[in-house]
């Protein structure tokens, strides 16, 4: 059997719903601020924070917005999208 075909040994996964469970893995997947600039060009992070998105509003039956998040993440896999430049970097402050 393999291993996603599995059902989870763990009896406090089956306490959360499905959605529950996807957002965890979202949370747990999304970069955060302090990571950005050290994982903005990591294709696997982003596309993996991506993908973990479209799961969650796939389960909210947001279906056009899960399709832009998988297409985000397909865009980062096959290296037809890059990092965008640091939005706080190339802007003098007034000071």
């Amino acid at each position: 059997m393999s291993q996603f075909t599995q059902q989870p040994q763990n009896s406090q996964l089956n306490d959360h719903t499905t959605l529950e469970l996807a957002q965890a893995l979202m949370e747990k997947l999304s970069i955060s601020p302090n990571d950005w600039h050290r994982l903005k060009s990591n294709r696997k992070a982003r596309a993996s924070e991506q993908l973990a998105a479209a799961l969650v509003f796939l389960l909210k039956d947001q279906q056009q917005e899960a399709l832009t998040r998988l297409e985000v993440a397909t865009g980062w896999l096959d290296r037809s999208i890059t990092a965008p430049p640091c939005p706080t970097h190339g802007h003098k402050t007034n000071g």
